[in-house]
């Protein structure tokens, strides 16, 4: 999913680093770019849905999650360490039903790793890079919600097996992906947490 070494990524990439002077601020600009230039697909009903980190350059729409795959390309592509975080959050709270969001933590010099949300600014919505603080889309604050601190290497499964089973935008909403409290906790059991 992380195809960082796609031609199209290592263009951008270095496109973004070339005129940067540090680590942090590449880091900045891939973040920025794939939060300013990357359509969110449900903000703006697009498809198709996309999931591998070329096809989100391609198409210039995805959801949390997709964004989140640019994002790890585009600085892994630049040399710099990044994975994935996820934040469970209410979805509907008429259905009680919650979803996963998507994350990216980059390990920045002098800092370590520190969490980005690439998703899409919009009224609501403000999120910032400005390390060491945190300014992310959402917080996780209402019963049944959680903020994981953990750091994985690739996207989780279940992110990957939605998105490539959805023909439309629609439908992963229909299909969001979750992971129970409970069952998160199993499968991460014996995974280093890392302090975002």
């Amino acid at each position: 999913m992380i195809n960082f070494d796609h031609p199209s990524i290592q263009i951008l990439a270095a496109e973004l680093r070339a005129d940067q002077t540090s680590t942090t601020a590449i880091a900045q600009a891939c973040f920025e770019w794939v939060r300013d230039q990357i359509r969110h697909s449900s903000d703006y009903q697009l498809n198709p849905v996309t999931c591998r980190a070329s096809e989100v350059l391609e198409h210039r729409t995805g959801y949390c999650y997709a964004k989140s795959h640019l994002l790890v390309a585009l600085l892994r592509a630049c040399s710099i360490p990044a994975g994935f975080c996820y934040q469970r959050l209410s979805f509907d709270e008429a259905s009680e039903r919650y979803c996963l969001h998507g994350l990216v933590a980059v390990k920045l010099p002098g800092l370590g790793w520190y969490r980005l949300d690439p998703r899409g600014n919009k009224a609501d919505i403000d999120a910032q890079f400005c390390p060491p603080q945190e300014q992310l889309a959402y917080s996780a604050q209402q019963l049944g919600e959680a903020d994981w601190p953990v750091i994985f290497a690739e996207p989780l499964p279940i992110v990957v097996q939605t998105l490539q089973a959805s023909l439309d935008w629609e439908s992963v909403l229909a299909a969001i992906p979750d992971i129970a409290l409970a069952d998160f906790a199993v499968m991460t059991q014996g995974l280093e947490s890392v302090s975002c």
